[in-house]
């Protein structure tokens, strides 16, 4: 090893004395500069707060991408320098015009600039391969930068590229990707084609996403022929749909905007036996994202040539003392701490992005949360929170982000134990080491339908991030294939 460790400190001292041997280029400035501008990541956050600016797979790029950062943060400069203290090269190997003015103190290996730089480029490239393509050749950049300007050895940089691609690997752990789920395997559907949008009623939400663009244009772009409904302040819309339904002549039903604006018409979809238009236009778009759609585009494409596929709805019968209320659900529904995370949620949103919003809503919620006595399937069981998926979400554990299939005629039943000494905090530590599937304070299985019941006062239900009436009993159950939604079939 400590051969090894020698023959290295031999080829980074012939590299960096092959680099102070170049002749002067404006290049040497670039170069400079570079660096100053990757001090503790600035330009890294720059980058992804554009990508954030933007929905869809540009902005879950961003966000993997710091989270990527500090990964790679946290190992370079925290653990990996003070492992492996080494001096940096003399100032002296470089002419003075490439010197950085002010030289690093801290331990030559490894390179913080190329963790973190190679993380973000990583991590960028696993969301969106074109802006990983544009993002990588400026990682590279910034690591030679480190040897050009004589601040660190060449075994550093190539050291800490090897970090951040590792901790954007990491990234998966907790926030896995979407490639890898097996290939969709909706049933196939006949449906009419509403190419130029006759017979086509649109719920447009003039204020979905985070961007409060509103779609209204360009749905009349793509379906000149469609008739829109608006969902507009002190206005019921879904009473206007439902009056237009019943006068006939509709062939189709459409939703732009998030997944509480596709819920609403799914479940008009389902009662008038019609097949649904999806727009994705919120935040978020899981249910559009899980079906395979990723922009209005592809969704034009399919009602052009009538194609669909068949997958399934989710029904809570929430029962109250005097009457019973059925509410469909696309994705999820939950009881215990969520709703009242979903209500914190929405009060920091005047201030804050939806999706920051739930993340500062999260602890607060579950360091407030009471325990929930309830019978499970007729068992005795004390939750913090249940969370119940229309169709198998992955991973297992309480970080569901995808489905393979919107068409596996189960629901996806999760919760966590409040019975056991410090399961909350049992739970964070599962949670951040990625342990939860085999930690005790969480439970999972899949069925067709289950039932809970309140031992206590009655509780509000959230579904698909609104959060709904209060009941004291909750009967759950799948409709397998009772939704016809265009989609294009898959390559």
């Amino acid at each position: 090893m400590r051969r090894s460790y020698w023959r290295v400190g031999r080829v980074d001292a012939e590299l960096v004395r092959r680099s102070g041997e170049l002749p002067p280029t404006p290049f040497d400035t670039l170069f400079r500069r570079l660096g100053r501008a990757a001090d503790h990541s600035k330009l890294w956050f720059a980058v992804a707060a554009l990508l954030v600016a933007r929905k869809g797979a540009t902005r879950r790029a961003g966000l993997r991408g710091l989270a990527a950062i500090g990964g790679a943060s946290f190992s370079a400069s925290l653990v990996a320098k003070r492992l492996f203290p080494r001096r940096r090269p003399a100032a002296e190997l470089l002419p003075v015009h490439r010197r950085m003015t002010r030289r690093p103190t801290s331990s030559s290996f490894p390179s913080g600039h190329s963790a973190s730089a190679f993380a973000f480029a990583s991590a960028v490239a696993m969301e969106h391969g074109p802006i990983g393509a544009v993002v990588f050749p400026a990682a590279a950049l910034v690591g030679y930068s480190r040897v050009h300007t004589g601040v660190h050895w060449p075994s550093d940089v190539a050291a800490g590229a090897a970090i951040g691609v590792g901790a954007a690997w990491a990234t998966r752990h907790w926030w896995p990707h979407g490639a890898g789920l097996p290939e969709q395997s909706e049933p196939p559907v006949d449906v009419p084609e509403v190419g130029d949008g006759s017979g086509l009623v649109v719920l447009v939400n003039p204020a979905s996403g985070t961007d409060n663009v509103d779609p209204t244009a360009e749905i009349i772009a793509m379906w000149p022929e469609a008739e829109i409904i608006r969902i507009e302040p002190n206005t019921d819309p879904v009473k206007a749909m439902t009056t237009r339904l019943d006068q006939g002549g509709v062939r189709a039903v459409g939703a732009a905007g998030g997944d509480g604006t596709v819920t609403a018409v799914a479940d008009l979809a389902v009662r008038y036996a019609l097949p649904l238009v999806v727009v994705p236009a919120g935040t978020l778009d899981h249910f559009a994202r899980d079906l395979g759609v990723d922009g209005p585009a592809d969704t034009r494409d399919a009602t052009q040539v009538g194609a669909a596929v068949s997958v399934d709805v989710a029904e809570v019968a929430v029962e109250r003392r005097e009457s019973t209320e059925r509410i469909t659900f696309i994705n999820t529904a939950s009881l215990g701490g969520y709703p009242e995370l979903v209500r914190l949620r929405e009060k920091l949103e005047s201030r804050w992005p939806k999706w920051f919003a739930a993340a500062v809503a999260m602890p607060r919620t579950l360091r407030r949360a009471q325990p929930l006595p309830i019978l499970l399937d007729g068992e005795f069981k004390l939750v913090w929170m249940l969370f119940v998926g229309n169709g198998s979400y992955q991973p297992k554990g309480f970080g569901a982000a995808r489905r393979a299939s919107l068409s596996s005629g189960k629901l996806d039943v999760r919760y966590l134990r409040a019975d056991l000494p410090y399961s909350r905090a049992r739970f964070v530590l599962a949670a951040l080491t990625g342990t939860l599937q085999t930690s005790h304070v969480y439970r999972h299985f899949e069925a067709p339908a289950t039932e809970v019941t309140l031992l206590g006062p009655d509780r509000r239900i959230a579904t698909d991030g609104e959060v709904g009436p209060s009941g004291s009993r909750f009967t759950f159950r799948v409709r397998p294939r009772s939704l016809s939604v265009y989609r294009l079939p898959p390559p």
